[in-house]
């Protein structure tokens, strides 16, 4: 079928759609392709902003009919996306809008060549469109594209969003990423930004000696973290494999190998809840540090969230970052609670005070017995209660690290010396989320042999990650890991703080969405 057969049979299209394809027809008979062709030496919208002379300009004005005069404005090249289009007749104002901001393109018959004319009253909202001219100044005020010439470069088939408005759809924002980011400057900003964030931890990370690394995602067993993987099979091999859930046990493996500090940016995968703070995949950075501990660690991801802080302000003195009606400031050394402290402050008793807690759990309808009647752990017990009442009594505005965790919970770190109960562990906590665990890492090999037994054993749950023991990993500790410091920080919710952003689908690209039907 022509695309002239297809214009005249498409007669149940919307009639904006009908007159979108019609001046793609009437471009194409004009000569141009709708399409458009590479480019060379384009400026953003930002970069022809200023290139703006205002001297040249007011030179041309005053002189620009005298013979023999040179006009010395900048001539630029520029290709954006029609965001208001304004046909006074022998005088079309276009507003294009690219990833750097937005325009003004005038495009005069006089001025501009016959073609580009012909193509400039042919466009609609939302086509991508060059334009080249010199940089003038209009009445008002605005810096403005004088058009010599007007090429068409992709024409737009669709009718966009209400014009300045934005997608306000929040559901078609996150499945249309393609149309929010230029039809909602905020989204961009926050993508860009996002992009900055990521480049300057990894700068961060480097200047400190810490070497990137890549590993596995998909894994034959997936460890490093208690949470329910996605599972998947390999014909080739004709085995069972999981989407990584933490890079941890291979990022250890490196430290026995022999490198001194790692760290790995990129994705995991949890087949958990979705809300506000959760998406399947997800992006963190995991770090770790061969002699070092969790105190070196806390050190670091301080440093982290400075720095992104100032990457966003533009001033390394402005750490202050708002959330939602928080004000959050990055510059402050953060506190520091022992989880006993504030499990003791917002519940009136200690952790160890197991039959209060049990008591406490049941008037707060948390379980404390399975299904089959058997007391469920007492540290499980309190945990529930600590993450119920007292992770929220900390206060969301000020950073907070909760520190020296119950070793139960944490079977992959390092126990303190004088207390083999309690585990060098420490939680970052911000604006009431989770931001990223730390650790005094385990190497002992026997501790963490038992610790993964003790865990197999105590499994009733047929999908937990925890299925089957990890004994490549216990023999890389027999082979010897230093002692060291590891942490992950959640690169998703650093870019929320920083950013603003109150949920985590708008810092991803493409979050993951229950499909149309």
């Amino acid at each position: 079928m022509s695309a002239d057969q297809d214009v005249q049979e498409s007669t149940d299209l919307h009639p904006l759609v009908q007159q979108r394809r019609e001046n793609r027809e009437a471009l194409k008979e004009a000569g141009h392709d709708p399409y458009g062709s590479s480019q060379r030496d384009l400026l953003t919208m930002g970069q022809a902003l200023a290139a703006y002379d205002e001297a040249a300009d007011e030179d041309q004005k005053a002189n620009g009919k005298e013979e023999g005069f040179v006009d010395k404005r900048p001539v630029v090249r520029v290709a954006g996306r029609v965001m208001l289009a304004r046909d006074n007749g022998k005088l079309i104002w276009l507003n294009l809008r690219d990833e750097s901001g937005d325009l003004q393109i005038a495009v005069s018959k006089r001025d501009c060549d016959e073609a580009g004319f012909a193509a400039a009253k042919l466009l609609d909202n939302a086509d991508i469109v060059i334009a080249e001219g010199p940089l003038v100044k209009t009445r008002t005020g605005e810096v403005t594209v004088w058009a010599s010439s007007v090429r068409p470069a992709s024409k737009c088939l669709v009718p966009p969003p209400e014009k300045w408005a934005g997608l306000q759809d929040v559901e078609i924002r996150y499945r249309k990423r393609y149309m929010d980011l230029w039809s909602t400057p905020e989204s961009m900003r926050v993508f860009q930004m996002r992009s900055k964030i990521v480049s300057a931890v990894r700068r961060l990370m480097d200047s400190r000696g810490y070497l990137e690394v890549e590993t596995p995602m998909l894994q034959t067993q997936a460890g490093g973290a208690a949470a329910r993987p996605f599972t998947t099979h390999m014909n080739a091999l004709d085995i069972g494999l999981s989407m990584r859930i933490a890079p941890e046990l291979y990022l250890k493996r490196l430290l026995v190998g022999g490198m001194r500090k790692v760290y790995e940016i990129n994705r995991n995968f949890r087949n958990e809840g979705v809300d506000k703070q959760h998406n399947p995949e997800f992006t963190v950075i995991e770090a770790y540090e061969a002699f070092g501990d969790y105190h070196s660690v806390m050190e670091l991801s301080e440093a982290i969230m400075r720095e992104a802080a100032a990457v966003v302000s533009g001033d390394p003195n402005d750490l202050k970052r708002p959330f939602g009606d928080l004000v959050i400031d990055y510059a402050k050394p953060f506190e520091r609670v022992t989880y006993a402290e504030l499990f003791e402050k917002a519940l009136g008793f200690a952790p160890t005070d197991v039959a209060r807690a049990r008591e406490e759990a049941a008037k707060r309808h948390i379980k404390t017995k399975a299904e089959d009647g058997t007391e469920l752990d007492d540290v499980w017990v309190v945990n529930e209660l600590f993450e119920e009442v007292a992770e929220p009594s900390i206060d969301p505005q000020t950073p907070t690290w909760v520190m020296d965790y119950p070793a139960s919970l944490s079977p992959l770190t390092r126990p303190k010396a004088d207390d083999p109960t309690i585990a060098e562990r420490a939680d970052l906590f911000i604006a009431g989320m989770e931001i990223g665990p730390h650790y005094t890492e385990l190497n002992d090999p026997d501790i963490q042999l038992q610790r993964f037994q003790e865990q197999l054993a105590g499994i009733d749950d047929e999908e937990s990650t925890f299925r089957d023991l990890d004994e490549d990993f216990v023999e890389a500790l027999r082979v010897g890991m230093p002692p060291a410091g590891g942490m992950g920080l959640g690169i998703d919710r650093l870019v929320m703080l920083m950013t603003n952003s109150l949920t985590i689908r708008d810092v991803i690209l493409f979050p993951l969405l229950k499909p149309t039907e």
